[in-house]
Order: structure tokens, then C-alpha cells, then sequence
């Protein structure tokens, strides 16, 4: 194991040596690739879960809740955990749980075992996404840091474009436990390979506030859980009492945090300028993006009556094009300010979702491929440099927090993205799916209206 002594210093001004920086970041894409393809793959398998087990389709549905809930109600404390006690620490006890409770789901015989195990991997997926990019602020020099977040914004989108296509293979091969079960191999090597490269860093913090972990759990999971619900008319009420509630909470934990020195929340972070319309353009950006991936299956087979197959592949050019992206801004990034490329990058999103809209029924392949990847690119020339802002704009002893508030601000908007798309198909079920490209389209130029004003200043 490599010693611990003396090497925060020297990591946080110039990073790792190429050779271990390779490894360390090694460890970090196979922790992007579990929990990425995990929060996909579930939701494949769902038919087959409520056929083995033997419940109903409603009820299988809490082993994709619980790990989402699970991930949000403790994404920030644990970047703040890993402040006090070093994010290499959290980041490998993340791997050990991830890949204890994979194990436990292959194994589940019974629908509510089933939901704990995936509970508990939601807080090892926690452990690993909250402080994963202030890995990378560590492992990279500060002048590569683009390359490194380039790089961690490919995986993402990789895997989660993969995930599906992962899960059709399994399902087709073996019984659905071994889409959990595949994840252990993948843990034990990202575990070896982490203890022998990840950085040492600097430990700092106050003590953990049970009264802020509860005030976040609150606040977060009922805005989430709220959120989700919106989009029936039925639930409606109850959605938002539960954002209402949500919201409470959360002025409570403002409250409470906004003398302290390293706040849960971060809200001494947030009050630096660049780093808040960071994290706002990051929120529009992801709920753009989920408002794009939830109506475009819908629009395809309107335009073009193509089977699911079929609109599966006319999808695929949008992931390939946020790897492009990705890659292109990783170095650019270290040169140019996200004011210019993230704002571009969301100009050119609008206008791929905006192409979509005004495509006509019986449109052909090339005219939809083009636009899709458009749209990717967009998405991706944004990531990278939005990500490096958010990272660097506070020192590097808040880099937990600000790792975990980027994880944060990509659920929040996440979740707004598919509220915004199921208020819109039950409001107008004909209208919607070309209703929610015009939408992305307007989410993304306000986004970069929100973006290119931190070339203020």
C-alpha cells in the first residue's frame, strides 16, 4: 500500500506520477463504469425481477428507488466525510460496499432483500460519486485537470450509453442476478488497483452534524421523491406537500450551516460567484439533457413509425457525440474559460434539439443521425470545462464539496428534466414529444444565457 506521508502536499500542487497517475485514474472509471451502468440496468431488468419474484410491476419499481434515493441523501455527506478523513479512504470504502452488496442482490431471493442490498449500494455509489472528481483534482497537475475530467465525462457517458445494450446481452445469456453479479469481479480489481495508486490527501473538517445529515436527507430525498411525482395528475397533491416539506427542511439546513467554516451544504462555496451559476448552469444543463433522453424515444416512432430497435440506434449518434464532445474539451478546458466553451457547447445543444423539432413525419435516417449528434456534442463541449470550473473554483481543501455538489446539481436537474417531461405528455400526450424538444431547446439556451455571464468579471 502505497504510505500516506507526505504526500498531500506535493499531490495537491502537481499531481500524480504519469505512470500512477494512469492507475489512479484507472480505479476512478471502473467506479464511474459500476455506478453509471448499475442506475441503467436495473430499470432493464425490472420484468424479469417482478416474474421471478413474483410481485406485482409497482412493487419492483422500489429496486431502482431505493438506490436513487440512497445516492441522494448521501452524496454530501460523504464529500463531507471524505474531507475529514481523506477521500481515498471513502472512495475504496465505497468499492467494498458497492461490491458486497452486488454481491448480496445476485443472491436475493425475495423482493424486499432485493431492495435493501440495492439501498446499500446506493450508499456505496454515494461514497464513490462524492468524491471521485476531487480524486481527480489530486491526481492530475491543476494544468491537465481538463484531460482528467474529459476523460471521467467520457466514462460516464459511455457507460450509462452502454448500460441498456450491457443488459440485453446479460439478459439474453443469464437470469437477471448476474447483472448485479458481474459487478463484483469489476469491484475486487477496482479495490486492488486503488489501494496500490490513489492519492493520499490532506485531512481537515469539522465533525459530522447528525442534525445537518438529517435536515439533507429531508431535503433532498422529498424534493427528489416530490419532483418525480409531479408528473401525475393523481399523486400531484401529495408531490407537492412533499417538495413543500422538502423545501422547509432545506431553508432549515441553510440556516443552520451558513456560519460554519465547511458547511454539509456548501453554501460558502455556492456564495463565490463562479462557483454558483456553475452549479445553475449544471442543474438547467442536466434537466435539459433528461428532458431530451426522456421524450426522444416517443418523438422518433412519431416521425418515423421505426420499431424499438430501430429508435434505439437512431439514439445511439447522441452518447457517441458527448464522448466527442468530451474528449475535444478536455484539453481546451485547461486553456479557454467555461464562460466561452460551456456556453457554446449549450448554443449548440439548443440548436441540435431545435433541428429535432422542426424535423417532419417520415423524416430519413441522415436528417435524424446529424441533429442527435449534434445534440451529444453540445452536451458533451459543455461537461468538461462546466466540471473544471465547479472544481477549481474554491481551494482545494473544499474540493470534497464541491465533488459532491456537482453530483448534486446532476441529480437535482436529473430529476427536474423527467418531471418537466411527464407534466408535459400527461398535459398533452399528442403534442408532447416534439413539445419536449422545443422545451430542451429553451432549457439549454437559458442555460447558456446563465453560463456566458461568468466571463464577467
Amino acid at each position: 500500500m502505497i504510505p500516506a506521508t507526505n504526500e498531500p502536499a506535493r499531490e495537491a500542487s502537481g499531481g500524480l506520477p504519469p505512470a500512477r497517475r494512469a492507475l489512479a485514474m484507472l480505479t476512478v472509471c471502473l467506479g464511474v463504469v459500476l455506478t453509471s451502468i448499475d442506475s441503467v440496468i436495473a430499470n432493464i431488468a425490472l420484468p424479469a425481477i417482478s416474474t421471478d419474484l413474483g410481485v406485482s410491476a409497482a412493487a419492483t419499481i422500489w429496486a431502482v428507488t431505493s438506490y436513487q434515493l440512497a445516492v441522494t441523501v448521501c452524496i454530501l455527506p460523504f464529500a463531507a466525510l471524505g474531507e475529514r478523513l481523506g477521500y481515498r479512504r471513502v472512495y475504496l470504502a465505497g468499492l467494498v460496499v458497492f461490491t458486497l452488496a452486488s454481491l448480496g442482490c445476485a443472491t436475493s431471493h425475495s423482493l424486499p432483500v432485493l431492495v435493501g442490498f440495492r439501498a446499500l449500494q446506493g450508499v456505496g455509489g454515494a461514497c464513490l460519486v462524492s468524491v471521485a472528481l476531487a480524486l481527480v483534482r489530486f491526481i492530475y497537475p491543476r494544468e491537465r485537470l481538463g484531460r482528467g475530467l474529459g476523460l471521467y465525462a467520457t466514462m460516464v457517458a459511455s457507460s450509462m450509453a452502454a448500460g441498456p445494450a450491457v443488459a440485453a446481452l446479460i439478459l439474453s445469456l443469464a437470469q437477471w442476478p448476474w447483472l448485479f453479479a458481474v459487478n463484483v469481479p469489476t469491484g475486487i480489481a477496482a479495490l486492488f488497483v486503488g489501494l496500490r495508486a490513489l492519492p493520499a490527501t490532506a485531512r481537515s473538517g469539522p465533525r459530522p452534524d447528525p442534525i445537518a445529515a438529517v435536515l439533507n436527507a429531508l431535503a433532498l430525498g422529498l424534493i427528489v421523491i416530490g419532483v418525480d411525482g409531479l408528473g401525475l395528475a393523481a399523486s400531484r397533491p401529495r408531490a407537492l406537500a412533499e417538495v413543500a416539506v422538502g423545501a422547509a427542511a432545506l431553508i432549515a439546513l441553510i440556516l443552520r450551516e451558513r456560519h460554519r467554516a465547511r458547511p454539509l451544504l456548501p453554501v460558502d462555496l455556492l456564495a463565490i460567484r463562479l462557483f454558483g451559476l456553475s452549479s445553475l448552469t449544471a442543474v438547467m444543463s442536466y434537466a435539459a439533457a433528461l428532458m431530451a433522453f426522456v421524450g426522444l424515444p416517443f418523438f422518433l416512432q412519431t416521425i418515423t413509425a421505426a420499431s424499438d430497435a430501430a429508435v434505439g440506434l437512431l439514439i445511439t449518434p447522441c452518447p457517441l457525440g458527448i464522448v466527442a464532445g468530451a474528449q475535444l474539451t478536455g484539453r481546451l478546458s485547461d486553456r479557454y474559460p467555461a464562460g466561452i466553451l460551456a456556453s457554446a457547447g449549450l448554443l449548440v445543444l439548443a440548436m441540435g434539439a431545435a433541428a429535432l423539432a422542426l424535423l417532419p413525419v417520415g423524416a430519413g435516417t441522415v436528417d435524424i443521425v446529424w441533429r442527435m449528434a449534434l445534440c451529444g456534442l453540445g452536451f458533451g463541449f459543455f461537461q468538461t470545462p462546466n466540471n473544471r470550473t465547479l472544481m477549481t473554483a474554491g481551494p482545494p481543501e473544499r474540493s470534497g464539496a464541491a465533488s459532491g455538489m456537482l453530483a448534486t446539481c446532476r441529480l437535482l436537474g436529473m430529476s427536474l428534466g423527467a418531471a418537466c417531461a411527464a407534466v408535459l405528455f400527461s398535459a398533452a400526450p399528442e403534442q408532447a414529444p416534439r413539445l419536449a424538444m422545443w422545451t430542451t431547446a429553451a432549457i439549454a439556451l437559458a442555460a447558456g444565457s446563465v453560463s456566458v455571464t461568468r466571463l464577467r468579471g
